[in-house]
C-alpha cells in the first residue's frame, strides 16, 4: 500500500526523469498494470497512451511474456556473456535473423537503447580504425534523439534538443537541416542538397551517417518522406559511407511496417533497435551489423570489439524479448496498428484546424498534435489523469503512441482526452 509517507519520501529523496528536485513535478503512484491500463494506487485505472515510453506494445502483463520470464527466472537469471553462450540468446538471435533487413547478419546484444547507439557508433569508429583511417566526425539531421549518453548525445541536434546544455563538452558533428518533405506529401528535391553538400565536403573525415529512418522521435516527433532516405542510402553508398539507423523507437511495428526503414526499401549497415523488443518487459536492446562490417571491425588492431556491457545476452531479457518476436511473429501487430492509424486520422485530423493546434502527425501506431504553446505540464497531466488517460506530453507536443492491442473504445478515450485538452487554455503556459 502506498501511503502519504511513501510520496512524501519520493519528493524528498528520489530523482524522477527531467523533473526538479526543488520543485519536482507531481508523480502519481503505480499499483498494477493490465492489459492498456495503469491502476493508481487509489484505485483510478488509466488507458495508457504512451505504452510506458513507447516499449509496451502488446500492453502489460503479456501472459506469453511473464510465462517466458517465470520459466527463464527458476533456471538461469543472468549470467555473464564473455565466454558464455545460452540457449535464450541464441533463440532470440535466430528470430531476429529472420526479421532484421537481410544483410544484418551480426546481432551485438545491448542492454538499454542508450547503449546501442554508443555500440554502432564505437562501431564505425572501430571500422575505419581497422581499415587504417582516423575518421571521428559522424553526419546526421537536426531535431534529432538518439539517447542520454555521452555518445548518443553527441549526435542529438545540439541547439534544438534537450541537450543543448551539454553542447560544449560533446564531440562536434556534421548536423543538416531536417528534410521538410512531409511521409505522404510531395517530395521536395531541394531537401537533399544541404546533406549532399555536407557529405561531399567532409566523407573523408565522416565514420557513418546515423538517422532516425522516417519518425524523428524525442527530438520533434517530426515524420519525413521517404524519398530522404532513399538518397541518403544512395549517398552513403556513393561514398563508402556507413548508413546506421536507429530504430530504437520506430522498430517492432509502430510505423506500420516491422521496420521504419522498410517505407523507403532501405537497408541500414547497423541497425540499432531497443524499446519494445522485450514488450515493454524488461531492458534490452542490440546493435544489428552487416558481416563486412563485423569483420572489418575485427581485422584491426585490437581483433575484436571493444565494448562488453555486463548485462549484455541477460537470459531472462533474451528469454521475453524471443517469447516477444513469436507474438509479433504472428503479424496481428499489423491490423492492429492499422486500426489505430485510420482511428487517429478521423480522432486528431480535424484538430488541425484549430486554431491552438500547429500541426497533426499521424503514421501507423503514432499520433503528434503539435500546439503554438508549450504544456503546462503539472496542470496538464493532472487533466489527463482526470480523464482516466496517461498521456505525457512534452513542449508544444501532445502525442499518443497505445499499445496495439487498445480497443476502440480505449483509443476513443485517448483521442478525446487530446481533443478536450487542446481547447483549454489553461493548460498551456
Amino acid at each position: 500500500m502506498f501511503t502519504p509517507a511513501d510520496s512524501d519520501f519520493d519528493r524528498r529523496h528520489i530523482w524522477h526523469p527531467y523533473t526538479s528536485v526543488i520543485d519536482p513535478l507531481p508523480v502519481y503512484p503505480a499499483a498494477r498494470t493490465e492489459g492498456v491500463y495503469i491502476e493508481l494506487a487509489d484505485g483510478r485505472r488509466l488507458v495508457d497512451g504512451m505504452s510506458s515510453w513507447w516499449c509496451a506494445q502488446h500492453g502489460y502483463n503479456h501472459p506469453e511474456l511473464v510465462a517466458a520470464a517465470r520459466r527463464q527466472l527458476e533456471t538461469m537469471p543472468h549470467v555473464m556473456f564473455g565466454g558464455l553462450t545460452h540457449e535464450p540468446a541464441v533463440r532470440l538471435c535466430r528470430s531476429l535473423k529472420t526479421m532484421l533487413p537481410a544483410n544484418l547478419d551480426c546481432i551485438f546484444l545491448a542492454d538499454s537503447g542508450s547503449v546501442a547507439v554508443e555500440v554502432s557508433l564505437k562501431m564505425a569508429l572501430q571500422y575505419w580504425h581497422a581499415r587504417g583511417e582516423a575518421r571521428s566526425k559522424f553526419l546526421t539531421i537536426e531535431r534529432g534523439y538518439h539517447g542520454d549518453t555521452f555518445g548518443a548525445m553527441s549526435v542529438c541536434d545540439p541547439v534544438n534538443s534537450m541537450h543543448r546544455l551539454y553542447r560544449s563538452f560533446l564531440p562536434e558533428h556534421i548536423f543538416t537541416p531536417a528534410p521538410q518533405s512531409r511521409f505522404n506529401g510531395e517530395w521536395l528535391p531541394g531537401d537533399i542538397i544541404p546533406f549532399q553538400t555536407a557529405l561531399a565536403k567532409n566523407h573523408r573525415d565522416i565514420a557513418a551517417v546515423i538517422l532516425e529512418p522516417i519518425v524523428q522521435g524525442a527530438g520533434g516527433m517530426r515524420v519525413y518522406h521517404p524519398e530522404f532516405l532513399r538518397q541518403v542510402r544512395a549517398l552513403c553508398d556513393e561514398y563508402g559511407i556507413l548508413l546506421i539507423l536507429d530504430e530504437i523507437a520506430t522498430g517492432f511495428g509502430r510505423t506500420g511496417k516491422l521496420f521504419a526503414c522498410e517505407h523507403a526499401q532501405v537497408q541500414p549497415d547497423i541497425m540499432c533497435i531497443g524499446k519494445a523488443l522485450t514488450g515493454g518487459m524488461m531492458t534490452l536492446s542490440a546493435a544489428a551489423a552487416s558481416r563486412h562490417v563485423a569483420e572489418t571491425v575485427c581485422s584491426g588492431e585490437a581483433g575484436v570489439f571493444m565494448h562488453g556491457p555486463t548485462f549484455m545476452g541477460n537470459p531472462l531479457a533474451c528469454a521475453v524479448a524471443e517469447a516477444n518476436m513469436q507474438i509479433l511473429q504472428r503479424n496481428q501487430w499489423q491490423q492492429q496498428v492499422a486500426a489505430i492509424e485510420r482511428h487517429f486520422q478521423t480522432a486528431l485530423t480535424p484538430l488541425s484546424g484549430h486554431p491552438g493546434v500547429a500541426d497533426v502527425r499521424i503514421i501507423g501506431a503514432i499520433g503528434v498534435v503539435e500546439t503554438h504553446r508549450p504544456a503546462n505540464m503539472a496542470a496538464m497531466q493532472k487533466f489527463f489523469v482526470e480523464q482516466g488517460v496517461w498521456i505525457r506530453p512534452f513542449g508544444k507536443l501532445i502525442y499518443l503512441m497505445p499499445p496495439y492491442t487498445v480497443t476502440p473504445h480505449e483509443a476513443g478515450k485517448l483521442t478525446a482526452a487530446v481533443a478536450e485538452a487542446v481547447g483549454r487554455s489553461a493548460l498551456f503556459d
